[in-house]
């Protein structure tokens, strides 16, 4: 009796467990932010309803958008610590992004009653010494974050996004460098729908398809270069997390991408750097978005 008690309360354990409720792979394949020469890579779904602008400019396509303050948690997969110099960076970067006239221009997208609020906070931020090894699959992604939530981070929240930022010696198998900077994706984990991202360093393999320039604003070349992209797929994951908002039904562009590696009006900093805008005490090089307000145009402010 002892040892069926025992079976069965191990059972409802597991059961009641964060990380033994029911997980989805990735429906379909992420939206990527194209390394420098490449074209994006783009899978939505065939049906379309609800265009709300005119055939020129950005669709929507019915889907939800993220219209309440994002929470932003973070992963540094690989070689971090809480000393590594592009941690700063990365997190000034998600502290002053929200609210900024940057994050602006995502608040002319919407869904059937409410706008994106431009509006996102750091969350709870931790290190993952290379659970899944040095080189990642898509998957692989996917089970890192998975392997956090309800353990060093919060239980699965709908309204976030979950990045995996990868140290500059991990490469990402699908195509890291040579065909893409970043991408963004969901999934489930019980009924909850779960935004995540992934954007590696590319300062040591990487730097001439990911990197804008050899000497960022901040210093630190590696660092500097994933602030654009991890911008890129904020927004991204803001107006289409499911793949079936915003986007152009021609290219299959979602905002960001309509304007990948153009970033307006620059300026040198101290160190000889580009930069395009001050978010807090920190220069930084963004990419412009696209503007949703009539045919459209990108943009670095609303």
């Amino acid at each position: 009796m002892k040892k069926l008690f025992l079976f069965v309360f191990l059972i409802m354990a597991v059961a009641q467990s964060p990380v033994a409720m029911a997980q989805s792979r990735p429906a379909h394949k992420p939206h990527v932010f194209p390394a420098r020469g490449k074209s994006a890579i783009h899978v939505h779904p065939p049906d379309v309803t609800q265009r709300r602008v005119r055939s020129t400019a950005i669709q929507y396509h019915g889907g939800p958008v993220m219209v309440k303050s994002i929470p932003v948690f973070v992963i540094m997969y690989g070689n971090w610590t809480a000393t590594s110099p592009a941690v700063p960076i990365i997190t000034d970067l998600l502290r002053t992004a929200g609210g900024s006239p940057y994050e602006g221009v995502n608040t002319t997208y919407y869904n059937t009653s409410n706008a994106i609020s431009g509006q996102l906070t750091l969350g709870t931020v931790v290190y993952d010494s290379y659970s899944k090894g040095k080189i990642l699959s898509d998957n692989d992604v996917w089970t890192v974050v998975t392997s956090h939530i309800g353990k060093d981070l919060p239980s699965a929240n709908p309204d976030a996004v979950y990045f995996v930022i990868t140290s500059g010696d991990v490469a990402e198998s699908s195509g890291f460098g040579s065909g893409y900077c970043g991408w963004h994706n969901a999934a489930t984990i019980g009924t909850t729908d779960v935004k995540f991202a992934f954007v590696g360093d590319p300062s040591l393999l990487y730097a001439s398809g990911c990197g804008a320039q050899t000497t960022g604003p901040n210093g630190n070349s590696g660092a500097d270069a994933m602030a654009s992209v991890i911008l890129h797929e904020l927004n991204e994951a803001a107006s289409d997390p499911d793949g079936n908002a915003w986007y152009f039904d021609k290219s299959g562009n979602e905002n960001e991408d309509q304007c990948a590696w153009t970033f307006g009006t620059t300026y040198l900093t101290a160190n000889g750097a580009k930069a395009n805008m001050k978010l807090g005490a920190r220069d930084f090089l963004i990419q412009r978005n696209w503007l949703n307000v009539g045919t459209g145009m990108c943009a670095l402010t609303k």
